[in-house]
């Protein structure tokens, strides 16, 4: 359980670090593509992250 939760844990301070380094280079006029691969690294991320979440949930029997 406790890796799933530091996974989470990447997946948002890399999002995050993505979205302010974003905020920083447009305001100062830099390069975007770093703060975009970031960005695009951790969406992908989130995605797997949830798909696999759906897998392991649906094999889980409530009754």
């Amino acid at each position: 359980m406790a890796v799933f939760l530091l996974y989470w844990v990447a997946v948002g301070i890399l999002l995050l670090i993505g979205f302010i380094q974003l905020i920083v280079k447009a305001v100062n006029d830099q390069p975007l593509k770093p703060a975009l691969r970031l960005l695009i690294i951790g969406v992908i991320l989130l995605v797997v992250g949830a798909g696999a979440c759906v897998a392991i949930l649906s094999n889980l029997s409530i009754h």
